[in-house]
């Protein structure tokens, strides 16, 4: 017993300190933020400040990437919620030829590389002349992130029980509507899972927008943040902090919003 506590002591002790590995480089964002002087160096201020976010969000180069990657992320996220949702419907729900096969092809689509599209999708966009557009960049995220949505989200229905629609029909209810208030509120797991998944891809992504967009007000933040703070001989720190902060900040308010579907699933329909 002895020797087991000692072991369990001694691997605590390495996973905390490995844990405040990983966290040293979080720390720098939040501290260097709210200081005015902000180095690379992890430290506390001296005189902690809002003065970094104050700059940065009145001097005019924060909101409009950062409206821009919000139409792009929330139209994303948008389109590919409904449109994986319906084609992942039929394919949990009938049985049809080549069934299996069409599901590996979603699955192989989900795999491919999208900086190997990127050269024949920029000469096909600007035969369709959507290069500098931000409609074009949202069609290629939703192109991107729907192989793999489709997937999360057939699997997700494939555990919703099917008696429970035909409970539904009995009662007189439509296709649609058991689709509606029986199926997706007991897939509100699956659905947040893919809303969260397709919103971060739009909004981190930094290589597609940079090729596709070259507009300066059609920037999205992730290719603002690089270009404004590189552009510009020495970069002040604590604004780039604050940046990256507020850069952050909707995704983490978005899987706060969504996280308790999280902990509720189809035990719940089971249980009903």
């Amino acid at each position: 017993m002895v020797r087991r506590a000692l072991i369990s002591t001694i691997m605590y002790i390495f996973l905390t300190l490995l844990g405040l590995f990983f966290l040293v480089p979080l720390l720098w964002p939040v501290l260097a933020s709210i200081n005015t002087s902000a180095s690379l160096a992890v430290k506390w201020p001296d005189h902690p400040s809002f003065d970094n976010y104050t700059t940065i969000l009145t001097n005019g180069v924060v909101i409009p990437p950062f409206t821009n990657s919000a139409i792009m992320a929330i139209s994303t996220m948008v389109l590919v919620v409904i449109l994986a949702g319906l084609a992942a419907y039929p394919l949990s729900r009938f049985q049809f030829r080549f069934k299996n096969t069409l599901m590996l092809a979603v699955l192989f689509a989900s795999a491919l590389p999208i900086l190997a599209l990127v050269t024949p999708l920029y000469a096909m966009y600007v035969t369709l002349n959507l290069v500098d557009t931000l409609q074009g960049v949202i069609l290629f995220f939703v192109a991107s992130a729907l192989p793999f949505s489709i997937w999360l989200m057939k699997n997700f229905l494939d555990s919703v029980p099917y008696e429970l629609e035909e409970a539904a029909w009995i009662d007189g209810a439509s296709t649609f509507t058991a689709l509606v208030r029986v199926v997706l509120p007991l897939c509100a797991p699956g659905i947040s899972v893919v809303a969260v998944w397709s919103f971060l891809g739009a909004w981190t992504n930094f290589f597609v927008p940079l090729i596709l967009l070259q507009t300066q007000e059609l920037e999205p933040a992730s290719v603002n943040i690089y270009t404004f703070f590189g552009s510009y001989g020495q970069v002040n720190y604590g604004q780039l902090a604050a940046y990256a902060m507020l850069y952050a900040l909707p995704a983490v308010a978005l899987y706060t919003l969504v996280s308790r579907f999280f902990v509720k699933g189809i035990s719940g329909g089971l249980k009903g």
